[in-house]
């Protein structure tokens, strides 16, 4: 079930957050992640609109999108990727907005491929400016 985020949620979704970003990113040292973590929960999830996919009262996965149009994170726990779940929220959020923006490494070739199978094309590559690593801004638009 996809919903919005609940207050209580948050550590379970920081968590996914957390632990997916250090898998998904071999390349950024661990440490990166961690010096992180306060500004992504007190700054972003706050002005963020959060999804949740719950099951079995279990968070599998999270997407947040910021300014109804960036998506500032998709993550979905080790164990439950590959399931849908990704695309599911992802699914749940082209229904919502009319067009869709997200900033994925470079290095990151598995979330790339999923962004482009789902309908995302990139629109440029860039450094990111915190993190030093080469990245692709990719966008979706809804199809009239």
């Amino acid at each position: 079930m996809i919903k919005q985020l609940e207050a209580f949620e948050i550590e379970e979704i920081m968590d996914i957050w957390l632990k997916t970003n250090i898998t998904a990113h071999r390349f950024i040292p661990e440490q990166y992640w961690i010096k992180n973590y306060n500004l992504v929960k007190e700054e972003y999830i706050p002005i963020s609109a959060t999804f949740v996919y719950k099951e079995e009262n279990i968070v599998k996965g999270f997407i947040s999108i910021i300014d109804n149009s960036f998506i500032g994170g998709l993550f979905v726990l080790e164990d439950y990727q590959g399931q849908g779940i990704g695309r599911k929220l992802l699914n749940y959020c082209k229904s919502l907005y009319s067009s869709l923006e997200l900033a994925v490494y470079t290095e990151n070739i598995s979330s790339v491929n999923f962004y482009k199978h789902c309908g995302f094309v990139v629109k440029k590559e860039q450094q990111n400016e915190d993190s030093g690593f080469m990245e692709y801004i990719m966008s979706w638009i809804k199809k009239e």
